[in-house]
């Protein structure tokens, strides 16, 4: 199994779900809304359970746009259509997914159901053709701890078909107020690791204090404190110290 996929599941078994809370009559009340929004659109609709860690709703026209029929996914199992994803771009959207589960604990309870995936990737069609599609995907159903349980998934044909050598690329939305979170930031952020003086200095930073308090409170210089400050803002490419602590705060690296 790819790594990214690996480190995904591990990070979900991590959640505490409230298992006896978990009101499956949700999905069903769900799923004839889902069906008629996916035929009025032709889009492919899913839902995927968190806790099961399967798909439990595909739209009857699951895969009709690529070509394929009830009964290829049937053959294929609950991962059929990532199977025929682009290997580089299956890579990117299981990374991509692992950041968006690491952004979504930091979020305040309340904006939890207001931010959705929009990812562009290449998958192979029936002919055996990779064309390029638009998934976007968002928290259908939160458990009572605040878990993302069911996970909606919209998939349609991209009018982009131009540049297939291009590979896969997303973008965090948060669709009640249009602001857009470049993943490309977050991925550098993971990437290079803030050291322990680091996230010491902006954790004080976030406390409110100024470099030379920071510089009184560690007893190291001043010139140390706005060394370590301007490093924090090439790692976690941000212009202002403000930002640092927004992004590491919602990355849990503060």
């Amino acid at each position: 199994m790819n790594s990214n996929i690996e480190t995904y599941f591990q990070f979900l078994d991590l959640q505490k779900f409230a298992v006896d809370e978990l009101d499956y009559s949700l999905l069903e009340h769900h799923k004839p809304n889902l069906q008629k929004l996916a035929e009025l659109s032709n889009s492919t609709i899913s839902v995927f359970d968190s806790y099961l860690k399967k798909h439990v709703f595909y739209s009857s026209n699951c895969g009709k746009a690529l070509g394929y029929t009830s009964q290829d996914f049937e053959n294929g199992g609950d991962r059929f259509l990532d199977s025929k994803v682009h290997p580089d771009d299956l890579t990117g959207l299981w990374k991509n997914a692992f950041i968006f589960i690491k952004l979504f604990y930091n979020l305040p309870y309340d904006e939890k159901m207001d931010y959705k995936i929009i990812s562009e990737y290449r998958i192979l069609n029936a002919i055996g053709k990779y064309v390029r599609v638009i998934e976007q995907q968002q928290v259908l159903e939160l458990d009572t701890n605040g878990n993302p349980w069911l996970a909606l998934s919209i998939f349609d044909i991209s009018p982009n078909q131009q540049n297939m050598d291009e590979g896969v690329k997303s973008e965090l939305l948060n669709f009640k107020t249009g602001k857009i979170f470049p993943y490309t930031r977050a991925e550098k952020a993971m990437a290079n690791a803030l050291s322990k003086r680091e996230i010491e200095i902006l954790k004080l930073v976030k406390d409110g204090l100024l470099s030379k308090e920071i510089s009184d409170k560690l007893t190291i210089s001043l010139h140390t404190v706005n060394t370590h400050r301007q490093r924090v803002l090439e790692k976690l490419d941000v212009n202002n110290s403000l930002e640092a602590v927004k992004l590491a705060s919602k990355l849990g690296l503060i």
